[in-house]
Parts: C-alpha cells; structure tokens; sequence
C-alpha cells in the first residue's frame, strides 16, 4: 500500500531505538504514506515531539482527543516500533489503557493492517506469557516481525549496543506482506 493519500499511524513505544522513530518516518513518507506519530505516555521521554510534528506535519499524539479538537484522519495501517514487551502483552490481551493501546485493540476488528516491530531482550522473550502473546497476535492477522523474519531478541542489558541495527525497514516490508498488492 504506498498510495500518498494513505495514512499510516506509527506507535512508538519506550525503547532505546525510539529517539530514532525519524527514520521510519522518513522511508515511509519516500513510499508515499501520511504519517502520525502516536506515542504510548512512557515514549514522549524517549523522543523528540517537536521534531517529529515537523517532519510529519502533524502533532505527536499520546492521549485521546477533547471534544473541541479536530479528528485525526484514520489509519489505513498501523507499525509499532520499537514494541515493548508490555505493549505486545497487553495488545494481546485486549487492554486499553492508553490511547495507543486503544487504536491497537480495535484494529484487527477493524480490518486495519498492524506490524509490530519488537524490541525485547531475551529474558523477556522467553517468557510463556510473551510467547503465547505474539501467538494469539499472530493468529489475529498481526505481523509480529520476532525472529528469523524480524527483530532477534537481545541479551539483556545488551540493547544500548543494538539501536543502530534496529531494522526500521522491515516494518514497511511486513506491512507491504500483509497489504498485497496496491
């Protein structure tokens, strides 16, 4: 899907690559997307809002909207990246918390394409909970980049050394396989 009136909306959560979202951003707009910028509360410490409203054109987001606000235009798709551990568990399990994880619980219903780009140490990704997570993600139609096909998780303590590896490219890749065809 790289239709330039298409409108993806990234989710960037609080991991160490975050404070480098800019890139995804900008292979995205070269394929022809509009982009939101959605940050889960922890995240808005991690980048920098000013600068991302202004290669986006849009304000960084991060809670709902009031009332008196304008609607932001709707996702055609959706890349998480980094993805915690947290949000990738409580995406699965259908919690609602923040305003990102509300985009999240209602987009598979919605039929809006979601890729999830994890960064996660491998404490974390051996977990079972984690585990039957990307799973049940998975089983819903979500791209969970975690493995040979994504992301290998790092040693912990480990993910300073990783940020410049961060591939922010396979995200675009995961949501063109999910997308088919333009």
């Amino acid at each position: 899907m790289t239709i330039a009136s298409s409108v993806l909306y990234v989710i960037v959560c609080a991991a160490g690559p975050a404070g480098e979202v800019d890139r995804l951003v900008a292979l995205a707009q070269d394929d022809g997307w509009t982009v939101q910028i959605v940050a889960t509360p922890s995240a808005l410490e991690f980048i920098d809002t000013a600068a991302l409203a202004k290669q986006t054109g849009r304000p960084v987001r991060s809670r709902y909207r009031r009332p008196s606000e304008p609607k932001p235009p709707r996702a055609d798709a959706i890349i998480v990246a980094p993805a915690t551990y947290n949000t990738i568990n409580k995406f699965a399990q259908g919690i609602a918390d923040t305003y990102a994880l509300g985009l999240l619980a209602e987009a598979p219903g919605l039929g809006i394409p979601v890729v999830m780009l994890p960064f996660v140490n491998s404490a974390l990704a051996s977990r079972a909970a984690f585990r039957r997570s990307v799973e049940e993600l998975r089983s819903e139609g979500v791209c969970v980049l975690l493995g040979p096909e994504g992301f290998e998780p790092h040693a912990p303590a480990s993910g300073a050394g990783r940020f410049d590896v961060y591939p922010w490219h396979l995200a675009l890749q995961g949501l063109e396989r999910l997308s088919g065809p333009a």
